[in-house]
């Protein structure tokens, strides 16, 4: 990730403070005053929300600027101010609270992935602290964003399954949690062949494997909670091959490891009265002669067999072992993130991740921080009417589900409700984890979506 400036937000007591140039936030009938409102009509300026507006005093230097609201202000918008702003010290004019969550907006809008080709002549825009705002939280949440967007935009050359363990160690050991990793052959012997199965192709130094962070496991007296998160490094479709234009962006099938990791430390970072296990199924789906096939039928750590309809289905057969696991630390709450399915992009688009849960308090406590946040979620139905698709004559279940169903997203909540745990709430988050459209403070890429609902969500219910 490219850091822009190592200190993009100045505190408000700070001296130079006094001279940042005003950010004010208008609507479409609300440009200004005055020569103001003659500049802005000449400029063509509406007040479209993330529309932006350098106004010039009479000596030619920046007197202020104008950012469009819109009709419905979204903070969300400020994520393009540091793509649209010269170089200099700015003050967003806006009530406290969504001052604070537009300062996080532009903070979320910094982030610019040059690993491979390093950004130049990028201007250093940066904001003052408006009253309250806490400077380290939002700097961990834009943080967990960025590391979630960087390991999805990396080639799947250098995010392989051994490179989401390193992410994983290193998480870990610096919040003084214990790791358990499982590669290879023995994840057979140690009971999670669908893992195996699906991994088997790879090349032996991509290798499958299981990661499992543990964190204040022995407080007993604290509430589990469970992240489960999908780790396809990359997915060729398996023996079922996905063409070309359908394997362009497949890196970034590890998305909801991405999200597992980056929440799990977000989690510890915030010292939440909880106890913690982070659960990532990392495998590529790679095709050679041991490649798992069209017809099989695997056994799973839960028991249940899955006959393989579709080996391009292979997400809900490594989360099956990942949420099996899971269930066996019996959590009071367990989320699993998932870059599972297109149908979630046919049904909602790219931006707007469905929400699986048949728990109502979750459901609710989601979309209402979701809402604080604006990090949006929609919710899906487990409709039971569905059931039947995923139904098998020669296994306990199927991994694509039958044509009349046509619900792709909710027969795969379906298939992943069977393994998931029971003794408490559980929520599937089907994720795209990608800007398909490149625009200030959005670029095309990599994109946490439903991570700072879900960490708002976890926050409110279990902060110390």
């Amino acid at each position: 990730m490219s850091v822009l400036s190592p200190d993009p937000i100045v505190p408000a007591d700070a001296p130079e403070a006094a001279t940042a140039i005003p950010v004010r936030f208008v609507g479409p009938d609300a440009a200004g005053e005055g020569p103001a409102a003659a500049w802005a009509e000449r400029m063509g300026f509406k007040g479209k929300p993330g529309q932006v507006l350098i106004v010039p005093g009479a000596d030619g230097a920046i007197d202020h600027v104008l950012m469009g609201a819109g009709k419905t202000f979204d903070p969300m918008t400020t994520r393009a101010l540091s793509g649209k702003l010269p170089t200099g010290l700015y003050r967003l004019e806006a009530e406290p609270e969504v001052a604070r969550s537009a300062v996080l907006a532009f903070l979320l809008g910094r982030y610019a992935f040059d690993r491979y080709k390093p950004r130049t002549d990028v201007a250093e825009v940066r904001l003052v602290a408006p009253g309250g705002f806490d400077v380290e939280e939002a700097d961990r949440i834009a943080a967990a964003c960025a590391l979630c967007r960087e390991m999805v935009d990396t080639p799947a050359a250098d995010m392989g399954p051994l490179q989401m363990e390193t992410v994983a160690r290193e998480i870990a050991g610096a919040h003084g949690a214990t790791i358990s990793v499982i590669v290879g052959d023995d994840l057979i012997e140690q009971n999670y062949p669908a893992i195996h199965a699906v991994g088997r192709a790879a090349a032996p130094h991509r290798a499958p494997r299981i990661l499992e962070i543990g964190w204040n496991l022995d407080r007993a007296d604290r509430p589990l909670i469970a992240l489960v998160g999908k780790g396809v490094a990359f997915d060729s479709g398996g023996l079922d091959i996905k063409s070309a234009a359908g394997m362009r962006n497949m890196k970034k099938d590890m998305g909801g490891a991405a999200h597992a990791l980056a929440l799990g430390r977000l989690v510890m970072q915030a010292g939440l009265d909880v106890r913690l296990v982070v659960l990532v199924a990392a495998v590529e789906n790679a095709i050679s002669a041991d490649a798992f096939r069209p017809g099989d039928i695997l056994s799973s750590r839960k028991g249940l067999t899955i006959e393989i309809g579709n080996t391009d289905a292979e997400g809900r057969l490594i989360l099956a072992d990942a949420l099996a696991r899971a269930a066996e630390h019996a959590p009071d709450l367990t989320l699993d993130f998932a870059t599972l399915t297109g149908a979630a992009r046919v049904a909602l688009g790219p931006e707007l991740p469905p929400l699986y849960t048949d728990d109502e308090a979750l459901a609710a406590d989601l979309l209402k921080a979701s809402a604080e946040v604006s990090d949006p979620l929609w919710r899906m139905p487990l409709w039971p009417g569905y059931r039947a698709a995923i139904d098998s004559d020669l296994a306990d279940v199927r991994n694509d589900s039958a044509g009349w169903a046509q619900g792709g997203s909710i027969t795969a909540a379906l298939f992943l409700q069977k393994f998931a745990p029971t003794t408490g709430a559980w929520a599937h988050l089907d994720v795209f984890a990608w800007n398909s459209r490149g625009r200030p403070g959005w670029p095309e890429g990599g994109e946490a979506q439903g991570l700072r609902a879900a960490y708002a969500m976890l926050k409110a219910r279990y902060a110390g």
